[in-house]
């Protein structure tokens, strides 16, 4: 028993001894070579991977904000129209004029360098609590002292014109990332008319309330020409000294695309979209179709902002389309039909609930 027990703790004794001898080895230059090159063909494609992942899901964002941007500028559009009275055609815009007492409304209209107006029609404006109950001119409250309980709401008159505005500097806050070509924005211009104080009144100066009687928002704009006639539309749209370059604009929208045209437009566009309007000719009791160059108004080069007017039925189409691709960069952004999902498109057809003389 007790060689076998001393056997047995000599066996112990001696494998203690031989185990720090037993070290282990290190990774030789060469393993690491390998391991090295092994984790970069691992680790490459995954970060190619990550990259094209968040590139895509850049892209996709930059859509989606532009479809949603270019639909609130139709949805802004339309109940902008709903109010509409009188919407002008291309031939009342562009000319030629369509009688001898007529003119070109375009030149009457804000001065915008870079700009076209497209859409330019009069709408209802509200103003509320502005117009006395006592309907004797002499006693009634005038619209600036005017209270929630003496004075009712009335509306008035105002001049719209949205316009396709090109950004010529590269550097400019609507050219982002800069660089050219830059887009192109949306720009919306409004000339509001005054109060009226007597509609029977012959003389223009007497019809409104002065400046002492009304407050802002009361006050008709210095552009507004008060001798404007609904009988003669095209006439006396602005005030003839007004400064008009001065006005301000609202941007209701950007990275409008301007690609140039690929192909022209169908030669019926606003035709087919109006129902084929006619027109009574003038000094007959007959009808014919209304031309296509007198529905559609557009800048003449790319068909991303424009629209087709029915002045008659005081109807009016409105198209844009936008451009997300100019979002991410600021060369080959142009319109192609395999990247169409990246120029998203709205329209609206809307017709004005007023109506000259009611």
């Amino acid at each position: 028993m007790k060689t076998l027990l001393r056997l047995l703790l000599k066996s112990q004794h001696q494998r203690n001894r031989s185990g720090p001898a037993q070290t282990d080895k290190g990774m030789t230059l060469v393993e690491l070579l390998v391991g090295a090159i092994m984790a970069f063909l691992i680790i490459t494609p995954m970060i190619g991977f990550v990259v094209d992942m968040l590139n895509t899901d850049r892209r996709e964002q930059v859509k989606s904000n532009t479809e949603q941007d270019v639909q609130a500028a139709v949805d802004f559009i339309a109940q902008d129209l709903s109010q509409a009275i009188y919407i002008y055609d291309n031939r009342a815009l562009n000319g030629p004029p369509p009688g001898p007492n007529e003119q070109t409304v375009a030149p009457q209209l804000p001065l915008e360098p870079n700009g076209i107006p497209i859409l330019v029609f009069w709408k209802r404006k509200l103003i509320r609590n502005a117009v006395s109950v006592d309907t004797d001119l002499t006693t009634r409250t005038v619209p600036n002292a005017c209270t929630k309980d003496s004075c009712n709401d009335t509306y008035t008159r105002s001049l719209v014109a949205y316009y396709q505005v090109r950004e010529i500097d590269p550097n400019s806050i609507w050219c982002q990332p800069s660089g050219a070509p830059c887009p192109t924005r949306i720009e919306r211009y409004e000339i509001s008319e005054g109060i009226i104080k007597n509609p029977a009144a012959t003389n223009a100066a007497t019809r409104y309330f002065d400046q002492t009687e009304t407050k802002d928002g009361q006050r008709h704009d210095p552009a507004f020409n008060l001798n404007f006639d609904w009988n003669q539309p095209t006439r006396n749209v602005t005030a003839p000294n007004a400064n008009l370059g001065a006005l301000d604009s609202q941007v209701l929208v950007n990275y409008i695309d301007h690609s140039p045209l690929l192909s022209a437009p169908p030669v019926d566009e606003c035709q087919q979209a109006l129902g084929k309007p006619t027109a009574q000719v003038p000094g007959t009791t007959t009808t014919s179709p209304v031309e296509e160059n007198t529905l559609k108004v557009a800048d003449g080069n790319s068909n991303s902002f424009y629209a087709c007017v029915d002045t008659v039925r005081n109807v009016a189409r409105v198209t844009i389309r936008g451009n997300s691709l100019r979002r991410l960069q600021p060369n080959d952004a142009n319109y192609d039909a395999k990247k169409a999902a990246y120029f998203p498109t709205a329209s609206v057809q809307v017709e004005g609930l007023g109506a000259r003389g009611r």
